[in-house]
């Protein structure tokens, strides 16, 4: 189980969320069409391409010619994911009106990434705010014609695939529940079955779709696991409860756009333009990275950040990346620390590329990979490899204040990176060596055996006193996540990189 749970990992590690989420709506598409030559869709297969071919052309246009005029480089990935999505949420149709809305609804949505933002950072899910704003101008309103049922056999899986890379099935759930618990009583209360209304509520309203590919869209949500619980239990409130106060009444649209709002209030509000200070090598495989930002950056010890890393010839993860952030809170400068192995992928290139004084855009802060706020709690740091850099931000922050153990594999000496710091974090460091290699005299030696949970209670005795974090690569993680349980840990919490 945990060997196919690692493989899984690793095989959707290749794909950023951005570039997942565009095939997965791309093989919805082409299943669309399918649907209604076999005659379960009733538009019109020319009505279909035409409708598609507006979404596609209208929305990559207008985003082009915005980021001319706002000399930015355009991000041709987002663009064609909000066009499919505006294809999913318009109804096909060859009349003028309704094709002026939809092309209408385009636009909007490109401009608001710019107009509807604060410091480079859109607040709003740009398709949602094209067609609400549509909405209102009375040329044509959403339907979300993505909820029927014929299309729930592509569309569950292509969800829970999303769900599962951006690792929010629990932030999913949350919403379903309340938002089905809502519309199956207001449907009871219509004389249905539990059973009629359960149906209706997921296959005939956009649940499924809404919360798989727009409420999970990570730069319209809250750095906080339970900021984006909550966050999904009101959405869910608003998306199913009924009301209508003359010129707005309840839609899926205007319950995303309410809560991007809240979500923007809860982070780190607009994007941070970093200056690139410059980088050096840790070991033979690592690099790090200092940035200077153009204003403080509010994150917590065991945050990542998002960078925006704009390249051409991309070899297909997309320009947006997530890096943890190894500097502690308040420093001068933000720094990052990237296996720079080979091969290296194009946004590990671009970053090598830099030269001081160039600039690149954090566009998100967030993660819940945090130490407890008791410090009298003590805890098991598990790092394989690159999984070291969370912890450093963490050591740094901590002190000598909380009793720190960490356990750092890895494949030799020459692979350990940034040890000046963790002797002076004054942390209890266990060092496991895979080549048998010395580790430096601070460390205490784990020889080469593997962690299992035997030898896990072995060199931590009270491993089941203390809350354990696991980082490294996802087959890495789901490891020592085992052994520490099988250990006795009570509390385990993970940090996978699944590549980059």
């Amino acid at each position: 189980m945990i060997a196919t749970k690692s493989r899984i990992d690793t095989w959707l590690g290749r794909f950023t969320m951005y570039r997942l989420i565009l095939w997965v709506l791309g093989v919805l598409v082409v299943y669309s069409m399918v649907l209604n030559v076999l005659g379960w869709l009733t538009f019109g297969l020319p009505e279909m391409l035409v409708h598609l071919v507006l979404c596609l052309g209208v929305t990559y246009g207008s985003n082009r010619l915005l980021a001319a005029i706002f000399r930015v480089k355009p991000h041709t990935e987002s663009s064609l994911i909000t066009a499919l999505l505006l294809y999913f949420l318009f109804w096909p149709a060859f009349g003028l009106t309704d094709m002026a809305g939809v092309a209408l609804a385009c636009v909007l949505a490109s401009a608001s990434k710019y107009a509807l933002a604060f410091r480079g950072r859109h607040i709003f899910n740009p398709a949602a705010a094209g067609a609400f704003i549509t909405g209102l101008t009375g040329l044509n309103i959403a339907t979300w014609w993505a909820a029927t049922p014929a299309m729930l056999w592509l569309l569950v899986p292509g969800v829970l695939l999303v769900l599962y890379r951006t690792r929010k099935l629990l932030m999913a759930t949350v919403f379903l529940v309340v938002a089905t618990s809502i519309i199956t009583v207001e449907l009871l209360n219509r004389s249905m079955t539990l059973g009629q209304a359960l149906w209706q509520a997921l296959a005939q309203r956009p649940l499924l779709f809404f919360v798989g590919f727009m409420l999970s869209e990570p730069l319209t949500l809250p750095p906080r696991r339970w900021q984006q619980l909550a966050l999904a239990a009101v959405v869910g409130f608003v998306f199913a409860v009924p009301y209508n106060f003359g010129f707005v009444a309840n839609s899926p649209e205007l319950a995303l756009l309410l809560g991007n709002l809240i979500a923007f209030f809860l982070g780190q509000r607009g994007g941070v333009e970093l200056t690139f200070k410059g980088s050096r090598a840790l070991t033979p495989l690592s690099t790090e990275f200092s940035f200077e930002p153009a204003r403080p950056v509010r994150f917590a010890a065991g945050q990542f950040m998002e960078l925006n890393l704009p390249h051409s010839g991309s070899d297909g993860k997309g320009r947006r990346r997530i890096f943890s952030i190894t500097s502690p809170p308040g420093a001068a400068e933000v720094t990052f620390g990237v296996g720079t192995a080979e091969p290296l992928s194009t946004a590990k290139k671009t970053l090598l590329a830099l030269r001081p004084g160039d600039t690149v855009s954090a566009t998100a802060v967030g993660g819940d990979f945090l130490l407890p706020h008791d410090a009298g709690k003590p805890v098991l740091l598990i790092a394989a490899g690159i999984g070291i850099t969370p912890f450093l931000s963490q050591l740094a922050a901590d002190g000598t204040s909380r009793d720190t153990v960490v356990l750092y594999l890895a494949k030799s000496r020459d692979d350990m990176a940034w040890l000046d710091r963790l002797q002076a974090s004054g942390a209890t460091v266990i060092a496991r060596l895979a080549d048998g290699s010395t580790p430096p005299g601070f460390m205490f030696d784990a020889g080469t055996s593997r962690i299992d949970a035997e030898r896990l209670k072995q060199l931590v005795p009270d491993v089941a006193d203390r809350e354990v974090y696991v980082s490294g690569s996802p087959a890495s993680v789901d490891s020592l996540r085992s052994a520490a349980r099988g250990a006795g840990a009570r509390r385990v919490h993970v940090d996978s990189f699944a590549g980059y």
